[in-house]
């Protein structure tokens, strides 16, 4: 009988508060997603991240350390409508004060590192998968200015040179027709994605030895 696919170990990572949020539903969401049974074969792991500017400075080290293959992170866009595909990070940053009231050192995340890097995931296949599950979805060109940005700048080039799979998604505030379950479930179905994604890469590269 030939064996089954591999395990899959995902990190799901969602934020604390910070100014102007005192109550961030991403962190909610990660933990509702780690609690899920609907992916056999995949271990998942959930952390609630400190909003502070040396958290994205300290992330490629926890991820050279546990080595996931595939890092969703979720972050609060509450101005936005939709929940959004962030398929940039950039290498920049803003002023605003983390939830220490800490600035950035500087405005540049990685001096002489490149303008931006892209995610290693399919972003179409995933914006499908949101839109499948009925949300307002839509692909976002990059992650801000803010620490969401600064994690993904570093994830996705962490990914890129790891040869795993990272993406970032903003989620907007629950609202009436757009609960905090309906995000949930539309974010089991871009797990789902991320798995196939995964398991196709390695299926393509398993032919290529």
């Amino acid at each position: 009988m030939a064996p089954g696919p591999a395990p899959v170990s995902i990190l799901i990572t969602g934020f604390g508060r910070f100014p102007g949020a005192p109550d961030n539903p991403s962190a909610s969401l990660a933990r509702a997603l780690a609690r899920s049974r609907r992916f056999p074969g995949a271990h998942l792991t959930a952390d609630v991240l400190p909003t502070l500017w040396r958290t994205a400075e300290d992330f490629p080290a926890r991820l050279e350390r546990e080595r996931p293959d595939i890092v969703l992170m979720i972050g609060l866009a509450a101005r936005r409508p939709h929940l959004c595909v962030e398929r940039l990070g950039r290498n920049g940053g803003g002023v605003f004060p983390d939830a220490g009231r800490r600035r950035p050192a500087r405005r540049v995340l990685a001096p002489g590192g490149p303008a931006g890097i892209a995610s290693t995931a399919e972003p179409v296949a995933l914006l499908h998968a949101l839109r499948g599950a009925r949300v307002p979805a839509r692909l976002s060109r990059d992650a801000g200015r803010y620490i969401c940005n600064a994690l993904a700048y570093r994830a996705y080039g962490w990914a890129r040179a790891q040869g795993r799979l990272a993406i970032f998604i903003h989620v907007p505030l629950p609202r009436p027709g757009l609960s905090l379950t309906q995000m949930r479930r539309a974010l089991e179905a871009l797990l789902r994605a991320l798995i196939a994604q995964h398991r196709a890469r390695a299926l393509m590269a398993a032919a290529r030895r």
